[in-house]
């Protein structure tokens, strides 16, 4: 799937889009589907949550 078939969450508006349109420093992605872009910050806070977990495990 090439990257303009990807959504991605826009951080500076809160927008989803399909393809890379905002600026690399204010984009989350690429998501598989529009709904998966529509949680980016949910999806985000998930994983750190996992990765603290792992660090507290070392």
């Amino acid at each position: 799937m090439s990257d303009d078939e990807q959504w991605y969450f826009n951080l500076s508006s809160g927008e989803v889009t399909k393809g890379k349109i905002a600026n690399v420093f204010d984009r989350m992605g690429p998501y598989p589907d529009e709904a998966s872009a529509r949680r980016a910050l949910e999806i985000a806070a998930q994983r750190n949550a996992a990765a603290d977990d792992d660090d507290e495990d070392d």
